[in-house]
C-alpha cells in the first residue's frame, strides 16, 4: 500500500481491506473497511497513532519502511480492540525503543489481549499532553464510545483530532479525504447505528467537547479523513439527540404468508396516514440496514409467526439486537399470527427491557388474518398516528 500526507509531517500509513465483508462475525461490510494508522513527525520525537488489524500488519510495516521511518518513540493506542491494536506486538519488535502511550484501562486490556509487557507502557490521564518537540499531543478519555477504555488524541498545533471509532465508518476507498458528503453521511450513520448507538448518552457530551477543540480535520480509525468536521459533528448531534421522526420500522418473518399479509396491510395503512414505513423481511435483511433504520424511528412494530410456543428465532434475534442497540424509539408493539396458542407477545416485550418505549396494543390472530384482523391493524395505525401527533412529529 502507500503512505499519504494529511499535512506536512503527518501521514496516513494504515491499510485497506477491500475484501472484508463481515466484522465481529455480525456486522456486514458491503464496502469493506480500512484500518487507519497515522505517523506524526515532530522535531524531536516521532509517534504512530494506532496500528492495524493483524491481517494487514505487512501493509503497515511496508508503509513505514517506504516512508523511511527508522525510529518510533511513541505508539498511541486509542482503543484496545484488535483492529486498532492487533499489530502492536510486531511493531514493538521492529521498534524496540518505542513506548505504548494509552490510559490505564486500555493498558490493562492490551496486557490481557496481546500480552504486551507492562514496562513498555507510558500511561496518560485525561487532558494530559505529550511533546514531540514542535508538536504536542493531547489526550482525552472518552469511555463508552464503544468500549470502556476508549480515548481520542488531538494534535494541538495542526488541530487534527485522531478520533478512534468516533465519527468514522467502515469503507475501503482510495480517497484519503471525504469527497462525497452524502455518501459519507449515510455510511457514518450506519456505523453509528451499529457501533455507537448504545452509548448515545455518553457521546452527547463528547460531541460538545470536540466542538470546543475546533478541529480543522478529523482522522478516524475507519474510513477517509474528514476536512469538514462541522458536517459530522452536526450529524452526530442529531443522532444522539432525543428527537425522533415520523417513521415506523417493521422487522418481520412470515412462515406461511399470514404475518406477511398483516405487515402489508399495516404498511399501507400507515402510508395512507402520512407515516414513513420501513419493513424488513428478516430472511433477506442486512442487519446493518435494520440498525440504520432504528436511529430515527419513532415506532417499532415487531411482526412474527409463532414457532411452537413463541416468536420465530429470527425475530428473537432482531429483537435482541434492537434492545442491545438501545435506539431512541418511543413506541413499540407486536403483530403476528399463531396456530393453537403461544406467548410471542410476552416474550418479545420482555426482551425490550433496555428500550424505553410505550407499548401499544398488540394484534395477534389465529391463522389467516380476516377482515376483523385488518380492522384491528387499521386501529393500530390510528393509534400510532395519534402517538406521533402527541410528540409533535406529524
Amino acid at each position: 500500500m502507500v503512505s499519504r500526507e494529511l499535512v506536512n509531517g503527518v501521514y496516513s500509513v494504515g491499510a485497506f481491506d477491500f475484501d472484508r465483508r463481515i466484522f465481529d462475525e455480525l456486522i456486514p461490510l458491503p464496502e469493506g473497511t480500512s484500518y487507519n494508522a497515522y505517523l506524526i513527525r515532530g522535531s524531536e520525537k516521532t509517534s504512530l497513532v494506532e496500528t492495524v488489524d493483524p491481517s494487514k500488519e505487512y501493509d503497515l510495516i511496508s508503509n513505514l519502511v517506504k516512508a523511511g521511518v527508522e525510529c518510533i518513540d511513541y505508539i498511541i493506542i486509542n482503543h484496545a480492540e484488535q483492529d486498532h491494536s492487533g499489530s502492536l506486538p510486531m511493531i514493538l519488535e521492529f521498534y524496540p525503543d518505542a513506548r505504548v502511550v494509552t490510559n490505564a484501562k486500555c493498558r490493562d486490556l492490551l496486557i490481557s489481549l496481546l500480552h504486551i509487557p507492562q514496562d513498555r507502557f507510558l500511561v496518560i490521564s485525561d487532558g494530559e499532553t505529550l511533546s514531540l518537540g514542535d508538536r504536542t499531543l493531547r489526550f482525552f478519555l472518552t469511555p463508552w464510545t464503544h468500549w470502556p477504555e476508549t480515548q481520542v488524541t488531538f494534535l494541538v498545533e495542526d488541530r487534527i483530532l485522531f478520533s478512534c471509532d468516533l465519527f468514522g465508518f467502515h469503507a475501503a476507498t482510495s480517497d484519503l479525504f471525504i469527497t462525497d458528503e452524502a455518501w459519507a453521511y449515510r455510511s457514518a450513520k450506519r456505523y453509528y447505528a451499529e457501533i455507537m448507538m448504545p452509548f448515545r448518552g455518553s457521546i452527547k457530551g463528547y460531541v460538545e467537547k470536540v466542538r470546543a477543540l475546533s478541529p480543522v480535520m478529523i482522522a478516524p480509525s475507519h474510513g477517509p479523513v474528514n476536512k469538514n468536521p462541522q458536517f459530522i459533528l452536526d450529524a452526530y448531534a442529531d443522532w444522539v439527540s432525543d428527537a425522533v421522526k415520523n417513521e415506523v420500522v417493521i422487522p418481520y418473518i412470515s412462515m406461511h404468508g399470514s404475518t406477511a399479509k398483516m405487515v402489508d396491510h399495516l404498511t399501507g395503512a400507515l402510508i395512507a396516514r402520512g407515516i414513513t414505513v420501513k419493513p424488513f423481511n428478516l430472511t433477506r435483511t442486512d442487519v446493518g440496514e435494520l440498525a440504520l433504520a432504528l436511529v430515527d424511528a419513532a415506532t417499532l412494530v415487531i411482526a412474527t409467526p409463532t414457532v411452537l410456543f413463541g416468536p420465530h428465532p429470527s425475530v428473537v434475534s432482531a429483537t435482541y439486537l434492537a434492545n442491545a442497540l438501545r435506539p431512541k424509539t418511543r413506541f413499540a408493539t407486536v403483530i403476528g399470527s399463531y396456530g393453537w396458542g403461544g406467548k410471542s407477545v410476552e416474550t418479545i416485550t420482555k426482551m425490550l427491557d433496555h428500550v424505553k418505549v410505550d407499548l401499544l396494543p398488540p394484534v395477534m390472530v389465529t391463522g389467516e388474518p380476516g377482515e376483523s384482523a385488518m380492522q384491528d391493524l387499521d386501529r393500530l395505525a390510528d393509534e400510532i398516528l395519534k402517538k406521533h401527533k402527541e410528540i409533535n412529529i406529524v
